[in-house]
């Protein structure tokens, strides 16, 4: 999902030392990769196509939102169309994206090549696709604000990975802990070399689109350091003078995108675990709280989730990880303060605070539900949102495709 898309959108803490020290200590990674760290341009400013024999090269128009001193940042994620939208996705991300729309320009979209890295059901993956770019709509996201789009439906995303790859170095992707446990877990004769390089893919999907900030989920970090590394190898390699005198301005044919740590950032947790993260790829459903469960659904999830065996109810007891997720569940959909919860519930039991929660999620949902099911009565109007997206989105791509083609070396189309 994502990064993008995307990154899950992305439950959001970013402090890794590892992390911290790739993105604060620049020199360190140009010294790692053997770049003299003067060689890099500080800044960024809008790299238009030009043709490498004309003397004095005129520049092409420039995409939308390229502009050198653009009036919003621009944030970019991301979600993969696997399994079902939970509590954790909303809460986490998508909820955040809500907000973000009316702040900076926003780029949404379903990483619908990203669910095809471990086997799958292909008959499935439309219906999925569908139902997540619906679920995006139906939790706010404004398609007047923001460009809601799919993944394959603009081509530019794989064509810019093939050209990264050939610039990545096998040992950066070999590092990948999720490659290493994924394929661990799926046996190497079931991995597929998608796997080992869906990170360049990520890092295409988002330097596509000269991001300024990019929404990281906690599984998520190694992949931005990645994306990071591979802006700066290729302005490196192919940008500063070599642009210029293709005709290119600013010298930078990517800007190094920054994690973007939303306000609040909510961690959900599973319902039978409190110490591991609500997730799609649970094998119990009984762990998550789907957007689209009913009614009958939630309750019965509430009444079986795990407790223990404290009285009354706290946040942030380390013995207690399951009563800290479910208050924080409960002030999340209610948008209540964490002081105006723990005044409220401190003295319930578990029994009469389970009734409450189930109460304020279920209605919480509601109108999720009721836009969702208007939405997917008409096809049209889905169709219609991801069309325009993808547009929009192709005419910003486009520009530093074509830029970065015409830096490696290729014959302009």
């Amino acid at each position: 999902m994502s990064r993008a898309l995307l990154s899950q959108f992305l439950n959001v803490s970013f402090a890794s030392p590892r992390l911290s020290a790739s993105i604060i200590d620049r020199g360190q990674y140009l010294r790692r990769v053997g770049i003299p760290s003067r060689a890099v341009v500080a800044d960024f400013s809008c790299d238009c196509s030009a043709s490498a024999s004309a003397p004095a090269p005129a520049p092409a128009t420039e995409a939308p939102g390229l502009s050198p001193s653009p009036s919003k940042k621009r944030v970019v994620s991301g979600v993969q169309p696997t399994g079902s939208v939970h509590l954790g996705n909303y809460l986490g991300a998508i909820k955040n994206w809500v907000l973000l729309q009316d702040t900076y320009d926003t780029f949404f979209f379903i990483v619908d090549l990203h669910a095809i890295t471990l086997p799958y059901d292909a008959s499935e993956l439309s219906k999925a696709t569908r139902s997540t770019a619906a679920l995006y709509l139906a939790c706010g996201i404004d398609p007047s604000k923001a460009s809601v789009f799919l993944q394959s439906h603009v081509r530019a995303h794989v064509e810019l990975m093939w050209l990264l790859s050939s610039v990545t170095p096998l040992g950066w992707l070999n590092r990948m802990i999720q490659f290493k446990e994924k394929s661990r877990m799926a046996g190497d004769e079931n991995v597929g070399v998608a796997l080992l390089t869906y990170p360049v893919l990520m890092a295409s999907d988002i330097l596509l689109y000269q991001t300024d900030l990019v929404p990281v989920g906690e599984d998520q970090k190694q992949h931005l350091e990645l994306t990071r590394e591979l802006a700066e190898r290729v302005n490196y390699l192919y940008g500063g003078r070599k642009w210029k005198k293709l005709g290119g301005r600013g010298g930078m044919l990517f800007k190094v995108p920054e994690a973007f740590i939303p306000p609040t950032g909510a961690r959900v947790m599973s319902l039978t675990d409190g110490l591991s993260k609500m997730s799609k790829s649970s094998p119990s459903d009984q762990s998550r709280i789907n957007l689209l469960d009913t009614k009958d659904v939630i309750a019965n999830k509430i009444k079986r989730c795990k407790t223990d065996s404290f009285t009354g109810m706290e946040f942030d007891n380390p013995e207690r990880p399951e009563c800290n997720n479910l208050l924080s569940i409960y002030q999340l959909v209610t948008g209540k303060t964490k002081e105006e919860v723990e005044n409220e519930c401190q003295n319930m039991n578990w029994g009469t605070f389970k009734a409450i929660l189930t109460d304020a999620v279920v209605d919480h949902l509601h109108p999720i539900q009721v836009r969702y099911s208007e939405i997917t009565t008409d096809p049209t109007y889905l169709d219609h949102i991801l069309s325009e997206g993808a547009k929009k989105a192709a005419d910003i791509a486009e520009i530093t495709l074509s830029n970065v083609y015409q830096a490696m070396g290729f014959l302009k189309r």
